[in-house]
């Protein structure tokens, strides 16, 4: 690997996205205006690749997250990148590692 990764989303996931970085209090926080949305989902959307759930699972203790390991488990992926404390509580996830992003960078950089 030369530290190139894809990014896989469903259609779930990227609907989650964008409703968390829609919601006023996220928006206001991070300082995200209207163009910022726009330019970060367009730019997700050039450049992940789109996987179809097929398979629907409930182990995450917030069933939101839910959406997030059926898109690794389609698109198999190697790692779940999050900093949401309900997915990283799971560690593991049918062999695919959950992992913070410093943590995700590491191996990254271990790997080329």
């Amino acid at each position: 690997m030369d530290g190139a990764y894809d990014l896989l989303l469903s259609q779930e996931t990227l609907d989650e996205v964008v409703r968390v970085l829609s919601d006023p209090d996220v928006a206001r926080k991070l300082r995200i205006t209207s163009d910022i949305l726009f330019g970060t989902i367009t730019l997700l959307i050039s450049k992940a690749t789109f996987v179809k759930v097929r398979r629907k699972v409930a182990v995450c203790r917030d069933p939101y997250d839910d959406k997030f390991l059926e898109c690794a488990l389609a698109g198999k992926a190697d790692y779940v990148v999050s900093a949401d404390n309900d997915l990283l509580s799971l560690n593991v996830f049918e062999g695919i590692p959950i992992v913070d992003l410093p943590t995700f960078w590491r191996a990254l950089q271990q790997q080329s």
